[in-house]
């Protein structure tokens, strides 16, 4: 009996018989890069008007969230290190969208917190991300986003 054929999602313009991945379907990698694909693309996409990066978004989300975090717990809580967390909160105050400042109760570290400029964009970007968003779950029932997250959750942890 032949194998059962896996239609894959479509990342570049359709080729007949490009559907026929053969045994790679069962490469769980192979899949996520692919998922992976599509939903940056349509990030950037919904995004492309607002030049902001997924991760500036979410740097100025979190400080939103927590205001006064210190720089280094924001990198903590993004999973990065401390130079390019630098870099994007450098990028961020150039724009006007977050001002440093110094943490009351230790000295050495710096605070963050949004500007008015940087509260407006966030704004907007929440916006987008809930276009986003919208786009992404309408894949599935309500039930599979949650497993879904619930199953990406232990791949990252």
């Amino acid at each position: 009996m032949p194998k059962p054929k896996e239609i894959i999602a479509l990342t570049t313009p359709h080729v007949a018989g490009d559907e026929d991945i053969g045994e790679i379907r069962s490469i769980v990698g192979f899949h996520i890069r692919l998922a992976h694909g599509m939903v940056y693309r349509h990030f950037s996409e919904t995004f492309a008007h607002l030049d902001l990066t997924q991760k500036q978004v979410s740097v100025l989300w979190l400080v939103d969230d927590h205001p006064d975090i210190a720089q280094t717990d924001l990198a903590q809580r993004m999973r990065m290190d401390r130079a390019t967390t630098m870099a994007i909160v450098n990028r961020l105050e150039a724009r006007d969208f977050l001002k440093r400042g110094k943490s009351r109760s230790d000295g050495r570290k710096q605070t963050l917190n949004l500007t008015e400029a940087g509260r407006k964009a966030l704004a907007t970007a929440k916006n987008a991300i809930c276009q986003h968003e919208r786009w992404l779950k309408s894949r599935f029932t309500g039930e599979e986003v949650d497993k879904l997250i619930e199953l990406l959750t232990r791949i990252h942890q």
